[in-house]
């Protein structure tokens, strides 16, 4: 996926201005910043949730989607692109009215993704034992802890067999007890080679488990490093410096 000069208002406030970024197939990158720097406005342009005013995005080598009077009006383009991309939100987003189970199957037949019936279960049962909640099949969303509620939606998101997948801040609503085993399924997903975009505040696991961390702020892109240089004080430079401040990592 390829970012080229985004750029997204809202009235007279810009919040993002002019970027670009690319994200290879295979990597996990980490988008952190304070509130109001635009990462959750960045990582939706990525599925429409928010409209660019300009810039383009390239997915796969395709042109996917372009902002302003130019902008595509390719529909099919747009939705097979859709269909590629899965997002975890903050809050779950879980149907309350269904069983986990049926919420997992609803995700493929919604998005017309249908492979037979019993395919498809066969799918959610294994996606719930993936994310170690295949016990609770037939619980019902208010029965299961925040962590338990967050890790059916991965699940959910999965049944899309999206070939990369959007995390806006999936541990904010989560108790802090409940972080760890969020954080632990898409650590696993980071080892099976899954592209994800993570925005996250969790700044010890995105230094471990990304291939790159990319600081927001004021709507730009102060920083974008792999880990490794990130902890590396030599030469550093002043937003290099404002990155470890930001995320609290001693000076040495």
């Amino acid at each position: 996926m390829q970012l080229i000069g985004l750029h997204k208002s809202y009235g007279q406030h810009l919040v993002l201005r002019n970027i670009d970024l690319t994200i290879k197939m295979g990597e996990v990158v980490s988008v952190i910043g304070p509130s109001g720097s635009g990462k959750t406005t960045l990582i939706r342009t990525f599925n429409l949730l928010e409209e660019l005013d300009t810039g383009e995005i390239i997915l796969f080598g395709e042109n996917y989607l372009t902002g302003g009077i130019d902008a595509s009006t390719d529909k099919r383009c747009i939705k097979e692109g859709m269909l590629r991309i899965g997002m975890v939100f903050q809050g779950f987003n879980l149907f309350p009215h269904m069983t986990v189970f049926e919420n997992i199957m609803m995700a493929p037949r919604y998005h017309a993704k249908q492979t037979g019936q019993n395919t498809n279960k066969q799918q959610a049962l294994y996606l719930l034992d993936r994310v170690g909640l295949l016990l609770h099949a037939n619980k019902y969303p208010h029965q299961l802890s925040g962590g338990q509620q967050q890790r059916v939606a991965i699940a959910r998101t999965l049944a899309l067999s999206p070939d990369i997948i959007l995390f806006d801040e999936p541990t904010s609503a989560l108790d802090p007890e409940m972080v760890g085993e969020v954080l632990k399924v898409i650590q696993d997903l980071a080892k099976e080679g899954m592209t994800m975009v993570i925005v996250t505040h969790e700044m010890d696991f995105a230094l471990s488990v990304s291939d790159r961390v990319v600081m927001m702020e004021h709507g730009v892109i102060q920083v974008n490093e792999k880990p490794e240089n990130i902890l590396n004080t030599t030469n550093s430079t002043a937003a290099q410096i404002r990155m470890r401040e930001f995320m609290g990592l001693n000076p040495s």
